[in-house]
């Protein structure tokens, strides 16, 4: 008798654990709620930047200088005040906030395609594959990520896609160690074994066997990453290898502020908030998703 795929494994997914529980399990949470809170304010002023920015945020303006040619403090004019070159700060920041979005979001995305698909194949096909993956893996993970990001973003002309690939590039390896111990456990387990003596193809396997059981931790390490991603884009940036002026970023506002630290601090302290702000935020929903989905999680980032 053939047994149906109900009677060999039972759903891997609890059904009360849909997108509305889930929901409300992250603003139950103080520091999910402060970390939603924080990023929904943030995506929405990256969205409405057009139309919330008061200034052109490379507007250079003549009003924008005190007359030692000095950059102006906070005032009702300019909220955060202004650059060394006149610009308003505010809409620059507003700017940034785009920018370290896009970034974050599109690199932390590739990240965690290109870790699933070599730890999933490699976890699951073993042998001198999952050898071979397992080993690539190895090698990039031996190079300091900051030092591999500033090489590659050395070699190509620095824009925001090269950018988001670089990132990506020393990003994966994490996601592809995890998902290859827990899809090679997997791939033990009696029922995909029944699978496979019932005929089911590899990718009915992979599909609905394997990749279900995978979709909280990849969940879970997709919301980390991209605080992660933030922090090295902002880094990047500082050192002159990531975003390029005039385009705004905040590392590169701290970088081209930073002779002005003792005489006008909220050039560097407003970016460099922002920057602690995302990433708290991006970590502290991480860290909620993480004992929410999968308790079993807890300590494994």
């Amino acid at each position: 008798m053939v047994m149906s795929d109900a009677t060999i494994a039972p759903p891997p997914v609890a059904r009360k654990r849909n997108a509305a529980w889930v929901l409300r399990e992250l603003l139950r949470r103080p520091r999910s709620a402060f970390g939603l809170t924080v990023i929904v304010l943030m995506v929405g002023a990256a969205v409405l930047a057009p139309w919330i920015m008061p200034y052109d945020p490379n507007d250079q303006m003549f009003d924008g200088l005190s007359l030692e040619g000095a950059p102006l403090p906070p005032s009702a004019k300019f909220w955060l005040g202004t650059d060394l070159l006149g610009r308003d700060l505010f809409s620059r920041l507003i700017l940034g906030t785009q920018t370290s979005l896009i970034i974050g979001v599109l690199a932390n995305g590739i990240a965690v395609v290109l870790g699933a698909t070599v730890g999933i194949t490699a976890g699951y096909f073993g042998g001198w594959i999952g050898g071979v993956l397992m080993r690539f893996t190895d090698l990039m993970m031996a190079f300091p990520a900051l030092l591999l990001a500033i090489v590659l973003a050395a070699i190509f002309k620095p824009s925001l896609l090269i950018v988001a690939l670089v990132i990506a590039m020393v990003n994966w390896v994490q996601m592809a160690r995890v998902l290859y111990t827990e899809t090679r456990s997997l791939a033990q387990r009696e029922f995909i074994d029944v699978q496979r003596a019932i005929g089911s193809s590899t990718w009915r396997i992979l599909g609905r066997h394997i990749f279900p059981h995978l979709v909280y931790s990849i969940i879970v390490f997709g919301t980390l990453g991209i605080s992660t991603t933030v922090l090295l884009e902002a880094t990047l940036s500082y050192l002159g290898v990531g975003v390029q002026p005039p385009t705004p970023s905040w590392g590169n506002i701290i970088f081209e502020n930073q002779t002005y630290f003792a005489n006008a601090p909220w050039l560097v302290f407003f970016p460099g908030l922002a920057i602690v702000l995302l990433a708290l935020s991006f970590n502290l929903l991480g860290d909620v998703l993480r004992d929410t989905l999968d308790p079993k999680l807890k300590g494994r980032h």
